[in-house]
């Protein structure tokens, strides 16, 4: 399964960020690219224990996790997200393409430089997550919203 800690998958995704411009083509959804860097930052954001959204657990959570990190199935489109991570509610808006863009993969970066860490925040929706989960889930996640936009 690819991880975001491997250092190649990594490598690969930041080339994907890379060649995500601002008016690249949406295939689904409505955010911008730029509105889904920002999005993206926010979710590397929470995984880094910097922005905690409210817990939205379930007795589905641990299924849902399973599903949405384990399974080789391709996220759905047009899944409603956390407001708090949602562009236009209470996400971070976007200011200028190419600094959010190096924000991003310093976020990126500073997941990757904990894959040796024990203790990792809770998903909001998904509840308890380790190291692989993280790692699973940060793959997953870029790699949803780079296709949103063909790259």
């Amino acid at each position: 399964m690819s991880t975001l800690f491997d250092p190649s998958t990594r490598h690969a995704l930041e080339d994907r960020i890379e060649a995500l411009q601002p008016d690249s083509v949406r295939h689904w959804g409505r955010m911008s690219p730029h509105q889904a860097m920002c999005h993206l930052s926010d979710g590397f954001r929470m995984a880094l224990g910097e922005r905690m959204p409210r817990p939205r657990l379930t007795v589905m959570s641990p299924l849902l996790r399973f599903v949405a990190i384990s399974m080789p199935l391709r996220w759905p489109h047009r899944v409603k997200t956390m407001p708090e991570v949602e562009q236009g509610v209470g996400g971070t808006p976007p200011v200028e393409f190419d600094r959010d863009r190096r924000e991003l993969l310093v976020l990126i970066d500073r997941l990757c430089a904990r894959s040796g860490q024990q203790q990792w925040p809770d998903h909001p929706m998904f509840g308890s997550m380790r190291l692989a989960h993280w790692g699973r889930w940060g793959y997953r996640h870029l790699d949803h919203h780079l296709r949103q936009f063909g790259v």
